[in-house]
């Protein structure tokens, strides 16, 4: 027979396996967030519109990659996405988000990286960093700096589930 202790430990061992459970689609933005991470959900959301518009017009990595196929095919349009839903699970108080940003945030240099060295292309290991275009990588720059910055870590820590 289960006790309701029993139960209250069995429902929160099933809601920590499932991250997905109980969340709110509506909530796209949390103001209780540290800045940095108000800051960063915003860039996710502002970088994934453009990945998926680069990908659907195929320029930029995304779409070089839509254009060569291969394993980088496959892995861009799912790192376009993963940019909004790192930013809704932000914003729900979910850890798997945060760590879905960082991952996010760093495709575009491993999908670079991956072109280079697959195809070895005689591109030089600055357009690996850069792609030759400085505001672009402002934006990825800013992106990684303020999803590790210690006030956005400490508060994935202590208050993402």
């Amino acid at each position: 027979m289960w006790s309701q202790r029993a139960a209250g430990t069995w429902h929160t061992l099933v809601m920590a396996q499932n991250p997905l459970r109980n969340l709110d689609w509506r909530k796209w933005f949390d103001q209780m967030l540290p800045q940095t991470l108000q800051v960063a959900t915003w860039l996710l959301y502002i970088n994934g519109a453009f990945a998926i518009l680069d990908w659907i017009d195929r320029s930029d990595i995304y779409g070089i990659w839509r254009w060569y196929g291969g394993i980088g095919g496959v892995i861009a349009p799912f790192a376009c996405l993963s940019y909004v839903a790192a930013g809704l699970l932000m914003a729900n108080g979910r850890r798997l988000g945060w760590h879905l940003a960082i991952a996010a945030s760093l495709s575009p240099v491993a999908l670079r990286a991956l072109l280079k060295f697959q195809h070895e292309t005689g591109l030089p290991l600055s357009w690996v960093l850069t792609q030759r275009n400085l505001i672009s990588f402002l934006f990825e720059a800013a992106l990684v700096a303020l999803l590790l910055h210690p006030m956005s870590r400490t508060h994935a820590a202590r208050w993402f589930r």
